[in-house]
């Protein structure tokens, strides 16, 4: 009879555990390039100032992570844009993803190399 149990009440919860994926879709250089290119979705860049001056993504906006005003400033974006979160290797934009998430952004994409894994792939570079 246990056992039963437990096997109904798994049987009860892994479907329901399938619809709890990971709201932000991960991605490489290639793949990104491909879904920049109908020009429907918002860049993010969360590196400082000076990186960003150095080069970015075309039609990046640059929100440096570490400004006081960070959350402020994401929360004036359209949450319901298609949204590329990326920094330099992925680290502080993998940090500024729950704010993103927390703020109601709906389809968060997140660039996993970073803008380096961007260049090292050889994608367009604006200065």
């Amino acid at each position: 009879m246990k056992h039963l149990f437990l096997l109904t009440t798994l049987l009860l919860i892994l479907p329901a555990m399938s619809f709890a994926s990971d709201p932000v879709k991960h991605v490489k250089a290639d793949e990104a390039a491909k879904i920049l290119a109908d020009g429907k979705t918002a860049v993010i860049d969360v590196r400082t100032p000076d990186e960003f001056k150095d080069g970015h993504i075309k039609g990046a906006k640059n929100i440096d992570i570490m400004s006081k005003d960070f959350e402020a400033q994401v929360a004036r974006l359209d949450k319901t844009k298609p949204t590329l979160v990326h920094c330099q290797a992925g680290g502080r934009s993998t940090r500024a993803l729950p704010v993103f998430e927390k703020l109601g952004f709906t389809h968060l994409i997140h660039l996993d190399d970073g803008f380096g894994g961007w260049q090292a792939a050889g994608k367009p570079v604006e200065k």
